[in-house]
């Protein structure tokens, strides 16, 4: 399993314009392209899950994630919000770069704790921070996943 499977162009937003956490994960969320409803619940389940602490890993990182009966197969995207936002993160430091992850209750491939892993295993190499600051287009960061498959 590759991470790069999951991403396509329209699932990648560089330029991210929210000020606050919910800013964040509302743009996040509207990239997986569902309808208002879906969209309102998965923002709902989202908050729940970082009410019970912070997806903000540190180093600039965070990966909100939950389960949810909006989608019917895992769905993933990545979001920059260049100046940072407040997530609560665990090294109290802005948050820069969002990986948003959102999967069905019963999966039957299950891969939500795998591409999880493989996500912060991924954002945590020092190389990939960097670069991740300075992609330019959806197509860097495609590349960028491709290099660094695991």
């Amino acid at each position: 399993m590759e991470l790069r499977e999951f991403f396509n162009r329209d699932l990648v937003q560089l330029d991210l314009t929210g000020e606050s956490k919910d800013d964040i994960l509302k743009e996040l969320i509207a990239l997986l392209g569902l309808d208002e409803k879906s969209q309102a619940i998965l923002f709902k389940m989202m908050k729940r899950r970082e009410n019970l602490g912070s997806t903000g890993i540190g180093r600039g990182i965070a990966i909100p994630h939950c389960r949810s009966l909006v989608v019917n197969r895992l769905r993933v995207a990545f979001g920059r919000k260049v100046g940072g936002v407040d997530f609560k993160a665990i090294d109290s430091q802005p948050v820069h770069f969002f990986f948003l992850i959102v999967a069905p209750p019963l999966e039957v491939s299950n891969q939500y704790l795998p591409v999880l892993g493989k996500i912060a295993q991924f954002a945590k190499e020092p190389a990939v921070i960097a670069r991740l600051g300075d992609l330019t287009s959806a197509d860097e960061f495609l590349q960028l996943l491709e290099e660094h498959s695991t």
